[in-house]
């Protein structure tokens, strides 16, 4: 694999609860930024996976009857791995931690870390999540409210914590906290957006305390090499995943192919572990720290955050199977700005899906084949002379294009959406405006006519490689129907950075109306 590879990872899911729409957001999003940077040629590599270690694993499996591993692998394959079907998700590979390959490259890093004094032993008194798998400090630790009455809670996120004491392992954190603050300083980029850095910096600021990383009061976990009384703290394991998915301690040729990762998609409440602990460990043991972390914010659903707790976790299918996989895609990526918390509801998915979709980019697909095939027998027409109209169509593609392909640059995929919306607005304007169907009843304006739809069809050439990486199966359906295929290749092969360059669709191609792209449904949130 080339030196440079494009490298983006999601969190590795807690495999205990059914897969919701905040798993999918973030799946969705990176599926979006590397199918876009595979269609500009880059090498990509796309990495997602469960985490199915810890005490809450056991405790759920141990409450089930089942071994944990049987209880890992039924969840892994009756919901996670379906959800990647489910959602269209492109990932080139699958990390699940309780395989060989992440046992071994975890012990690997571990065994690195100890040989450069970077850990120690130690005791541990003070609060635990178990909900969250998170040490708590003092500080961070409230009574609890409501139901919680009688519990202690984390402020962190308002879990119930537990007091233990045990014998662990220790991993030097406070020894990397001025380090920590000279690397934001210096690369400022490395989380975002700018919210989420100042919480990090902030943090960080206050002073890092040494971290347990292991524990000896239950065995479901990896063990630690020099260790066999202790398992991996699961966060610390869960965090290595990104190294060893790609080979650390397994194929070092290979990692260091890959290594660092370009970007860590992460929800914001897991900010802290990706850009304070994970730097700092790979600090530790003399490895690049990743290029970016970016941390989107939570969705929230009747103004409160997503959890199954509050009985508003929506599951993804239940809006596939009303929408589709594509309107899916699109509504995360275009309604809800990546990086700021942002509400949903089923109205504006389906208010979205109609006017957008339906009306705004299906019918435009629709009419312009169905032109094509009533004056031009279903072949596409060479055109004429370029006015100033067709110029402006033009310029807005170019425009678009390249404001689409910065706004992906910067994870912004609302960006970019709106973007190529303009295209659809533009094309739409102007088949209005030149009015084809008024065109063609003077037998005389035959050049006029061709000009009008051939500068459509190219138009929605366009459009199918642009939005291919956030509506694949739309995007196809679309390519099929300018017969772009047999001429031009497939979608998927198509260069961004090249879709652009006017009049690629040759005269002469057949294109056929295609099915509705976006049928009209009657869609009810019940």
């Amino acid at each position: 694999m080339p030196a440079e590879t494009f490298y983006v990872t999601t969190p590795i899911y807690y495999v205990n609860d059914a897969p919701h729409i905040g798993h999918g957001y973030t799946t969705v999003m990176g599926d979006i930024i590397t199918r876009w940077h595979r269609q500009r040629g880059e090498n990509v590599w796309y990495l997602t996976g469960t985490d199915e270690h810890g005490q809450k694993v056991l405790r759920k499996a141990q409450a089930n009857n089942v071994s944990p591993q049987a209880w890992v692998d039924r969840l892994v394959e009756e919901e996670w791995k379906p959800l990647l079907d489910t959602l269209d998700i492109a990932n080139d590979d699958f990390i699940r931690t309780t395989e060989q390959r992440h046992i071994d490259g975890s012990k690997a890093f571990w065994t690195d870390l100890h040989e450069r004094d970077a850990v120690y032993q130690g005791s541990f008194s003070g609060y635990y999540s178990v909900g969250s798998e998170e040490f708590v400090g003092d500080d961070d630790v409230a009574e609890g409210e409501g139901d919680d009455e009688g519990f202690k809670v984390s402020k962190l996120d308002g879990s119930r914590v537990e007091h233990m004491t045990e014998d662990n392992y220790f991993f030097r954190l406070s020894d990397f906290q001025q380090r920590l603050l000279d690397f934001y300083e210096a690369n400022p980029t490395f989380i975002q957006p700018e919210s989420a850095r100042n919480e990090v910096i902030s943090f960080v600021s206050r002073g890092l305390r040494d971290l347990s990383i292991s524990r000896s009061t239950f065995d479901w976990g990896i063990g630690v090499p020099w260790d066999d009384q202790h398992v991996m703290y699961v966060w610390v394991e869960a965090l290595l995943n990104y190294a060893t998915a790609i080979g650390y301690g397994t194929d070092p040729e290979r990692f260091e192919a890959v290594w660092p990762a370009s970007i860590h998609l992460v929800g914001k409440d897991i900010a802290r572990f990706h850009a304070v602990i994970w730097p700092a460990m790979l600090m530790a043991a003399g490895q690049p720290v990743p290029h970016q972390v970016f941390a989107h914010g939570w969705l929230l659903v009747g103004g409160q955050k997503m959890s199954k707790s509050k009985a508003n976790g929506i599951r993804p299918d239940e809006i596939v199977d009303t929408f589709g996989s594509d309107a899916y895609r699109y509504y995360f990526a275009r309604a809800l700005t990546f990086g700021s918390d942002g509400s949903i509801s089923w109205e504006d998915i389906s208010a979205r899906y109609h006017s957008e979709l339906a009306n705004g980019f299906g019918n435009l697909a629709s009419r312009v084949a169905a032109m094509i095939g009533k004056y031009f027998g279903g072949v596409l027409p060479a055109a004429g002379a370029r006015t100033a109209a067709e110029q402006k169509v033009v310029d807005v593609v170019a425009e678009a294009v390249a404001e689409a392909d910065a706004a992906i640059e910067a994870v912004a995929p609302q960006d970019a959406l709106a973007a190529i919306w303009r295209i659809v607005d533009e094309l739409n304007g102007y088949l209005t405006e030149q009015a084809p169907w008024q065109v063609a009843k003077d037998e005389a304006a035959g050049d006029r006519l061709a000009t009008i739809l051939a500068t459509a069809a190219e138009g929605l050439r366009v459009l199918a490689v642009v939005l291919n990486p956030i509506m694949p199966k739309a995007s196809n359906v679309l390519w099929g129907s300018l017969g772009a295929g047999p001429v031009l290749g497939e979608l998927a092969d198509q260069r961004i950075d090249r879709v652009a360059a006017w009049g690629q669709l040759p005269a002469g191609t057949t294109i056929t109306k295609p099915a509705s792209l976006f049928p009209r449904i009657e869609a009810s949130a019940e």
